[in-house]
């Protein structure tokens, strides 16, 4: 199963996410859920870069995807950023409604501000 974890602020705003583990829906190269909850992540994470310049901190393995939003960021990129890690969400939540034996999402309150 793939595990989605979204860590947010007391605030609710995203201060990172990680992704880990493997989808196991079908073969390897033929797995549409891993597939999709990959470019949905690494594609949010490339949005966030090439609209906003941010390049958050970036933690990846096999089957494993960590990403922090760095701190201290102007307030008009800061919100790009969330809304487009929201928009993230968002799809990994819709993969999940229709492949939810093969991805969770939790969501946490991280002590951060």
């Amino acid at each position: 199963m793939i595990n989605v974890t979204i860590n947010r602020t007391d605030s609710g705003f995203i201060h990172s996410f990680i992704i880990s583990g493997h989808a196991f829906f079908e073969e390897r190269g033929k797995d549409i859920v891993c597939a999709g909850a990959s470019a949905v992540s690494v594609g949010s994470i490339n949005a966030v870069h090439a609209i906003t310049g941010v390049t958050p901190e970036i933690e990846q393995g096999d089957g494993f995807l960590r990403c922090v939003v760095p701190e201290d960021l102007p307030e008009d990129i800061f919100e790009k950023v969330q809304l487009l890690l929201e928009g993230m969400v968002i799809s990994l939540k819709t993969i999940e409604e229709e492949y939810g034996k093969h991805i969770k999402i939790t969501f946490k309150k991280q002590e951060v501000e």
